[in-house]
């Protein structure tokens, strides 16, 4: 999962996860994701303005409001009179994962996932020291809290194309892989703890092609490690 797939080497990849969750239940979701619908667009947690000037509100008003939405839109349609209709979010992307044929679905159910996920990935004001628990799992899995930044930073910075940068817990340890287009740990059977989104749409309008610029200045001064932290299991 720490290089991009192709849309042939993805559909391998949820077909060779298939069997896995075919026989276990999707892993236990955070708080975050339990909450998203796949009938409605969750709201921000904060306004539109308060992560500038990192973050500006323009950026937040199109990503929000206009990709956000599209997905949920498109999923709506996608799924209209099918079964996939009644199923809550979480079971949309485990069902469709391990259907080739609805490919269309699973990325706009896992992009409106990833999305509201990554929304409390972020918060005014964040970045800092993360709290004691999570401190000592980063101290454990990386060598330190900016050993960890560092790898989050390098994924998110090298990930070819669209796509995003996960923190997430394997086990007793904590792991940072990378994932295209709308890609996510959960079918991996990992448990997400933050992400940063490293679409285009994410930071273009505000750094134009310095991605490194933006995911450099998410991580110091808006990454929400208190969210990480509720994340994990016990």
């Amino acid at each position: 999962m720490s290089h991009p797939q192709p849309e042939s080497g993805r559909r391998d990849f949820l077909l060779a996860a298939a069997g896995a969750l075919a026989a276990l239940a999707l892993p236990a979701l955070p708080a975050v994701a339990r909450a998203s619908s796949a009938h409605a667009l969750p709201p921000l947690p904060y306004p539109e303005n308060a992560l500038e000037p990192v973050i500006s509100a323009r950026t937040m008003g199109f990503h929000y409001g206009k990709h956000h939405k599209a997905y949920l839109d498109n999923l709506a349609k996608l799924t209209a009179g099918r079964d996939y209709a009644d199923l809550s979010l979480e079971d949309i992307i485990a069902r469709s994962a391990k259907q080739a044929g609805d490919a269309a679905i699973f990325n706009n159910a896992a992009q409106l996932w990833n999305h509201s996920f990554y929304w409390s990935s972020l918060r005014p004001k964040g970045g800092g020291m993360p709290p004691q628990k999570l401190r000592e799992m980063m101290d454990a899995s990386f060598g330190g809290v900016d050993a960890c930044k560092q790898q989050l930073a390098g994924a998110a910075i090298s990930q070819f194309g669209s796509g995003w940068a996960w923190l997430v817990q394997d086990g007793d340890k904590l792991r940072v892989v990378k994932t295209g287009n709308a890609d996510n740990p959960i079918t991996a059977g990992l448990t997400p703890l933050l992400n940063v989104d490293v679409w285009e749409h994410a930071y273009y309008l505000d750094y134009q092609n310095r991605r490194a610029d933006y995911v450099n200045a998410a991580l110091d001064k808006l990454i929400n490690w208190e969210f990480a932290q509720q994340n994990l299991k016990a």
